[in-house]
């Protein structure tokens, strides 16, 4: 391929004052020591936060996450939950009486999550349902009488414990469903999740969805007496992805009226943004989908409709930009909520009327949530990249007030890679934006060993939060670039688009224009680049290897390169179908889109193949398949597979020795033969 210099654009921003100096690099040790921290939920009087903390347990290998408190003026902060068991959804009841929270820490609960209640007066807390299901969502009525829940059926295939015990073979797996595969789930049957309703006083449970639809994000009315919620329904909702948004009366018997019918989805599940009604409960806000042409690439609209009923009112048309997370302010007369831009993430507010949106909290940070209590209290979850997400109280002038506080005495012992925005041209002169991590320790003028690493999504982006991935390279020798390109979001629709049913294309252009720019700083070895990512990361790795040679080592994670291979064997069927057609009417689409699988005789890098035993996401096959056709090649390669493992790793042993293997393989070809760099090797 031919290979043009691009033009090159520097963004300066503040961000040289948040590296840190310490007497040494990070390291895999370093893992058990980071706290996922999430979730913040503000008590009724806004005095305290409950927020969660996600670690590892080293004797366990698994991940343990709690419920912690703090109190919004930074004075106190206390762990809640102590149990080895998970503890998530921590909620205040609106007297600020209980905080409850959802768990499977009983063995006889099977793993699937309860609701529990924990008097805040004292005692320990209340297993208040015992379900064959599980609980996935909930949210207390403003009168604190009832709890309206999301609860998935139990499975009528498991075997029971005793049933296992015995040996028991299982039944077998009868599948009719146009979609009958999902990723963590597994197959698919007639399970579904329905919107049930707890009345906390005689704690008896009541069904208000009963039927073959599932129930998303439910919301109640001001007055305790309806519920909003999102639901995918017609003949077969297996076929399309057009969520709809219900009203119900809050009792036994009561029948579900749609509120929206339209033909774009309202408060799709994966937008991961609630309904919320207006205080006078004469509106709600809500956040609306694109046309199901444009599938994963559109718009996630702010929108305002009337509960008596009409059309649904834009407050954000014409921003080129998703948005997320509605919240009503106090007096009705504002709605606050998060938009995503270039590379960041904000807390933003928009009068209820329409009008001109303002900055709430912005600037190089992801504000990944937030809440807001009557007295005008408000909580973000923000990040920055020599910060790991943490809690914080917002005060009116926009400064921050420290409250989780989770990873600030490891953080003190380490020393971090300074990272940089930058902008680069791409082959077309599209401006595509991204980052460059320097190595701990660098020097300037010296050219470094790089590795460009790739997001996945593809429509998600790199943004200004800590990345552990990124520190652990720069602690071990590396310069990282990464890139969002075309694909990504926070740059609009158009150019998230852009790659529609042209995967490896244009993106391709892109990620290589960020290794240029690094190459034309000084920074980046042009000899000694890398290149490596997780799902669409690894579809794009497979890709860029496929199309481009100076890359002497590459790790593709969850990828896919034949795609006529990924039809009907993993969870996309609806996207496949939209995007690409099928492949007995668009052969020629499907052979575009799979590059790398049918030139494979043109990749010469050596290649890491990872992938989850039980993937459903982008399965196992699809990494085999390129593993044994670079194997056929006799180009050095490897594969690696995790059992038991979903898309996601998270057994934290695995996630451990991902670290490590990804770091030996770049070692084994990037860096020159008795170099001092890299010499932690992950801390072991």
């Amino acid at each position: 391929m031919k290979k043009l210099l691009p033009l090159f654009t520097a963004l300066a921003l503040p961000l040289a004052g948040l590296a840190q100096t310490s007497p040494r690099p990070l390291n895999l040790t370093d893992l058990a020591r980071l706290r996922d921290v999430a979730d913040p939920n503000l008590s009724p009087d806004g005095a305290w936060v409950a927020y969660t903390v996600t670690r590892i347990d080293t004797t366990t290998d698994k991940r343990d996450a709690d419920v912690w408190m703090a109190r919004t003026n930074g004075s106190q902060n206390l762990r809640v939950t102590t149990n080895p068991a998970s503890e998530t959804k921590p909620r205040f009841s609106p007297d600020g009486k209980y905080l409850s929270f959802v768990s499977g820490r009983n063995e006889e609960d099977g793993g699937n999550a309860q609701l529990w209640l924990l008097n805040r007066a004292g005692g320990e807390a209340e297993k208040v349902t015992k379900l064959k299901g599980s609980v996935s969502d909930y949210i207390w009525s403003p009168d604190g009488q009832r709890i309206a829940l999301i609860i998935r059926d139990a499975d009528p295939d498991s075997l029971t414990a005793a049933q296992k015990a015995k040996k028991k073979t299982a039944p077998p797996i009868v599948i009719d469903r146009f979609q009958f595969k999902q990723d963590v789930d597994g197959y698919l049957n007639n399970q579904r999740q329905h919107l049930y309703v707890f009345d906390v006083a005689t704690r008896r449970l009541t069904n208000l969805t009963p039927g073959k639809y599932d129930e998303n994000l439910p919301a109640w009315s001001p007055d305790s007496k309806q519920l909003v919620f999102s639901s995918k329904r017609g003949p077969d909702p297996d076929r399309h992805d057009n969520y709809d948004l219900f009203i119900i009366d809050a009792q036994a018997g009561a029948t579900a009226r749609p509120l929206l019918a339209t033909d774009v989805p309202e408060s799709a599940p994966n937008y991961g943004s609630r309904p919320v009604f207006s205080p006078d409960g004469r509106r709600i806000a809500f956040v609306q989908g694109g046309p199901k042409e444009q599938l994963v690439y559109a718009l996630h609209q702010l929108m305002v409709v009337d509960v008596a009923g009409g059309p649904a009112r834009a407050l954000t048309a014409g921003l080129d930009r998703n948005t997320t997370q509605p919240q009503w302010s106090a007096d009705g007369k504002s709605i606050y909520f998060l938009l995503e831009d270039d590379r960041a993430e904000s807390l933003m507010r928009v009068p209820a009327s329409g009008g001109k949106l303002e900055k709430v909290l912005a600037g190089p940070r992801q504000v990944g949530d937030f809440d807001m209590a009557g007295k005008g209290t408000t909580v973000v979850l923000s990040s920055q990249p020599q910060q790991p997400t943490e809690v914080y109280a917002l005060d009116k002038k926009g400064g921050l007030l420290p409250l989780s506080k989770q990873n600030d005495a490891w953080l003190k012992g380490v020393s971090l890679g300074l990272v940089e925005p930058m902008q680069a041209k791409s082959k077309d002169g599209t401006l595509v934006s991204g980052f460059t991590v320097k190595p701990v320790g660098y020097q300037a003028g010296r050219k470094y060993p790089t590795i460009l690493r790739i997001h996945g999504g593809p429509v998600s982006q790199f943004g200004y939060g800590f990345s552990f991935e990124w520190q652990y390279f720069a602690a071990n020798g590396y310069a990282v670039v990464v890139a969002n390109p075309r694909g990504s979001s926070g740059r609009g629709l158009e150019y998230s688009k852009a790659i529609f049913a042209d995967w490896g294309n244009k993106d391709t252009d892109d990620v290589l224009a960020v290794v240029d720019y690094a190459v034309a700083q000084g920074l980046a070895d042009p000899d000694s680049l890398g290149v490596g990512g997780w799902s669409y990361g690894g579809i794009m790795t497979d890709q860029v290897i496929a199309r481009d040679q100076r890359f002497k080592a590459a790790v593709s994670g969850a990828s896919i390169a034949n795609v006529l291979a990924g039809y009907g064997t993993d969870q996309y069927i609806r996207d496949y179908e939209t995007e690409l057609g099928t492949p007995w009417k668009n052969p020629d689409v499907y052979m575009r889109v799979s590059y790398p699988f049918y030139h494979a005789d043109k990749i010469h890098t050596p290649t890491l193949f990872v992938c989850g035993e039980k993937d459903f996401n982008v399965p196992l096959l699809n990494t085999e398949q390129m593993y044994q056709a670079l194997k056929s090649l006799n180009v050095p390669t490897q594969l690696v597979i995790y059992p038991g493992q979903f898309h996601g790793v998270t057994t934290p042993s695995y996630v451990k020795d991902r670290y490590v293997r990804y770091l030996g393989w770049y070692n084994k070809y990037l860096m020159p033969k008795g170099s001092a760099m890299g010499s932690t090797a992950g801390g072991q």
